[in-house]
Order: structure tokens, then sequence, then C-alpha cells
């Protein structure tokens, strides 16, 4: 399983590919890809954006999904998907525990 992550061009935040082309910004509400054609399609709607100047950097990645949960398998990503690892009062962390 995969979704589609990249950053929003006017702020720099990680976004991920949600329902109807809408850039998210939280994981959980990430629209999930299973198999190469669904994943191709998603690249393409993330290619897209990219090329009217919403997005860049466009890729994929390893999910899980566990009890509706969508979570990401790297580190790396994980740490894009909550914020920093110094002074979490900056980053999506905080805006959860403000929520």
């Amino acid at each position: 399983m995969k979704v589609i992550t990249a950053n929003r061009l006017l702020n720099g935040d990680v976004v991920w590919l949600g329902d109807n082309g809408s850039w998210v910004e939280r994981i959980t509400l990430a629209r999930v890809f299973e198999g190469k054609e669904a994943v191709a399609e998603g690249l393409a709607e993330g290619a897209e954006a990219e090329r009217n100047q919403e997005v860049v950097s466009v890729y994929e990645m390893d999910v899980t999904v566990e009890d509706g949960i969508v979570s990401p398998v790297r580190l790396r990503e994980r740490i894009r998907a909550t914020g920093p690892t110094t002074h979490p009062q900056f980053g999506k962390q905080a805006q959860a525990v403000s929520a």
C-alpha cells in the first residue's frame, strides 16, 4: 500500500494526496493506493499538481493500514508525518494537541 506525498509550494508543508485531488495535511486523510496501476495514476495526479505549481517533490511512499489508520513504514516518513523530532511545540504535534 502506498500514498502520494509532496510539499506544498506556498509554505513547504508536508502534504498527501487525498480524495478528489485535494492535498491534505494529515496522513490519516490520505488516499491509499494499491497496485502498480493505481499508484501510477496517483503519481500522474501529483505530477499534474506539480505542473500547476501547487506542490513540489511528488513521490510515493509505503504505508500500512491498521484499524483504518494509515501509518508510514519508514522512519523518515513518520517524522515527516508528525513533525520535527526536536521542539515538538512547533510541529504537527502541537497542532494535534490544540485541535
